[in-house]
């Protein structure tokens, strides 16, 4: 079946793209390898890359087309671009938190946003935390915020009962 999925986020790894794509489609349900392209000798003299050796990994998680290239040491992930996931329950929660801090920045984790091993940024979000956060009742969301801000995984629990009061 074609990708009908318009836009396709590029994710730019040294040369780690494999081992990512590996680590990813492992931790996402219906998640899989589509198509690996890989370099030739055309172009070396730019890219310096082996011939034979990955340049791009299209790949799905959860049915989200993303693509994975091997560049080289010139660009590294920042916090300006992030994954969210939406978790319906807490369990979900600690699934997404435990599998994709797992080897990353423990220092980069805070109010549900953590780096994976690779340095890519990812929001774990309880589904709740929006409607909590949006409330009419300034008192419940502020209560919300001010809890959420302590936190680095987001606990679901927790956020019930600053939103109770």
């Amino acid at each position: 079946m074609p990708n009908t999925q318009k836009i396709t986020p590029c994710l730019w790894f040294d040369s780690q793209a494999e081992e990512a794509v590996e680590f990813y489609i492992g931790i996402f349900r219906n998640s899989r390898i589509l198509n690996i392209s890989r370099y030739g000798e055309a172009g070396r003299e730019v890219h310096g890359k082996p011939a034979g050796s990955v340049m791009t990994i299209a790949f799905e998680l959860d049915g989200q087309a993303f693509t994975a290239l091997n560049g080289g040491p010139t660009f590294k992930f920042n916090e300006a671009i992030s994954f969210q996931i939406d978790c319906e329950t807490k369990e979900e929660v600690d699934y997404y938190w435990e599998k994709l801090s797992e080897g990353g920045d423990e220092k980069a984790q805070q109010c549900g946003w953590l780096k994976d091993k690779f340095g890519a940024s990812w929001q774990i979000i309880p589904s709740i935390l929006s409607k909590m956060m949006s409330d009419a009742d300034p008192e419940k969301s502020g209560r919300v915020m001010e809890a959420m801000l302590r936190m680095k995984k987001i606990d679901v629990d927790e956020l019930a009962r600053a939103y109770a009061g």
